[in-house]
């Protein structure tokens, strides 16, 4: 299905030294450590809440259906039966949750054994014949609430887990949006006239072009970067986790 879509990438570098640095910083108070996937995912989640384009879908006679909240479907590493595994997983509404609700979800899925709707349903799945599985793809492509419920409204996935180093990835997405995180790099960047490293976070944003123009994906993209970079909710992050310590 995702090879019918005329899919657009963007690859862009986000400096994150700072969001790194607070997240550091937040462990060395508290002991807890912030989940970087659940950071990311909640600038998302704002990013398409200004720009809800991005999670359009098309229906009959091409009509688009855009949605309110922001499902992001994402994959987990998880524990199960005694070796890691990647499962799959949605968080609804994440434009209307805090980063401390979302990071409590996803550590919640991680400590559950990626135990959930979307994983029992990626499990039979599999095992169809292709031809079925192609007609049900089929029919929930033409269902847009459908298909949120079963997908989501944007997909987020995080290669960069599994190495070292910078570098893009380039998926194939189903979504008309999806977020792919790279590698992490350090660069020297001139800032008042003093040399510095800075760490690079590698970002690959893929729309469908058939739905979404040039300039909202722009606009989406400078949002995105805006709020990565300037950490966007973890000093609200420590201060709730701090609060919840002293009662």
């Amino acid at each position: 299905m995702a090879r019918q879509k005329h899919l657009v990438h963007g690859l862009v570098e986000m400096d994150v030294a700072r969001a790194r640095r607070m997240i550091k910083e937040h462990k060395a108070k508290t002991g807890e450590t912030l989940s970087f996937t659940a950071f990311v995912m909640a600038c998302l989640g704002q990013a398409v809440n200004t720009n809800k384009q991005m999670q359009a879908y098309r229906a009959w006679w091409d009509r688009l259906v855009i949605f309110n909240d922001v499902d992001v479907n994402t994959m987990f590493e998880v524990e199960a039966e005694g070796r890691q595994v990647i499962r799959p997983h949605i968080i609804r509404a994440v434009n209307r949750k805090s980063l401390r609700e979302i990071h409590e979800e996803l550590r919640s899925f991680q400590q559950d054994n990626g135990r959930g709707r979307e994983a029992n349903f990626i499990g039979w799945f599999v095992y169809l014949p292709s031809f079925v599985r192609r007609l049900i793809l089929g029919m929930l492509f033409q269902r847009p609430r459908l298909r949120k419920e079963m997908s989501g409204t944007v997909s987020l996935t995080a290669v960069g887990m599994f190495g070292d180093g910078g570098g893009w990835g380039i998926p194939v997405s189903n979504h008309t949006l999806q977020v792919t995180l790279g590698g992490i790099s350090e660069k020297p960047v001139l800032k008042n006239g003093q040399l510095e490293n800075r760490e690079f976070l590698c970002v690959t944003v893929s729309v469908d072009h058939d739905i979404v123009d040039g300039a909202p994906a722009a606009r989406f993209m400078q949002r995105l970067k805006e709020l990565v970079e300037g950490g966007y909710e973890i000093e609200d992050f420590t201060k709730t986790t701090q609060q919840q310590r002293q009662k």
